[in-house]
């Protein structure tokens, strides 16, 4: 079968996300990028609801980024990223589902945009929804700093998963604002964690071939 397909576009943090599990993975994979098109037929043919990103494999396309991580891990060798304890796996899942609901929404959606994307675009930044959102961002931070404490390595314990490179590249990016700056020292052992994924070979590779900014 021929390699996978990603489309999206190359700042989707969510995209990111699966450039990292394929690659972890040593999954050879195609990029397509989207931006061009975003929301017009060729786009809303992939995704009816107009967002990235979407894996086309031979001729089975899904959308979705939990289901497309869930498939990926499932479809191709290379190291699982998915618990066999089922009480581990809801873990992931229940991690999955923080980053969805809580951890990206207000590092990314609220902040990061405000702070970096925005003025990209010559938008000013909103102060009140950066207001808003940061509490709700340290309360997340505060959730990952008590689950990394007492030496874990990963949000599951030892054990990589799929979890962690679903959190990671939302604290990446919002790392590049002045507020990320300062509030992540605060949280010592979530910073050892960033350091050990930001120092995998997988996430060195797809940072060489993203910008940086998302």
């Amino acid at each position: 079968m021929s390699e996978p397909i990603v489309y999206g576009f190359p700042r989707s943090t969510f995209v990111n996300i699966i450039r990292l599990i394929l690659t972890h993975k040593g999954v050879s994979y195609g990029f397509h990028d989207l931006e061009p098109v975003m929301g017009k037929p060729e786009h809303l043919a992939l995704h009816p609801f107009n967002r990235v990103p979407i894996l086309k494999h031979g001729d089975f396309t899904v959308y979705e980024t939990s289901a497309i991580a869930a498939y990926v891990d499932d479809a191709f060798d290379g190291p699982r990223l998915t618990p066999q304890d089922i009480r581990a796996r809801a873990r992931m899942n229940q991690w999955i589902g923080a980053v969805n609901s809580y951890y990206y929404p207000y590092m990314i959606y609220h902040v990061t945009h405000e702070r970096l994307v925005f003025p990209e675009l010559g938008i000013a930044s909103d102060e009140k929804v950066v207001a808003h959102a940061l509490p709700k961002v340290e309360t997340a931070l505060s959730v990952a700093e008590r689950e990394l404490a007492h030496g874990k390595n990963f949000l599951l314990g030892d054990e990589l998963t799929i979890a962690d490179f679903y959190l990671l590249p939302s604290t990446f990016a919002f790392s590049l604002t002045a507020e990320g700056q300062s509030l992540y020292p605060k949280f010592p052992a979530f910073c050892r964690w960033r350091e050990r994924m930001d120092n995998l070979p997988a996430t060195q590779t797809v940072r060489a071939a993203v910008p940086r900014v998302p």
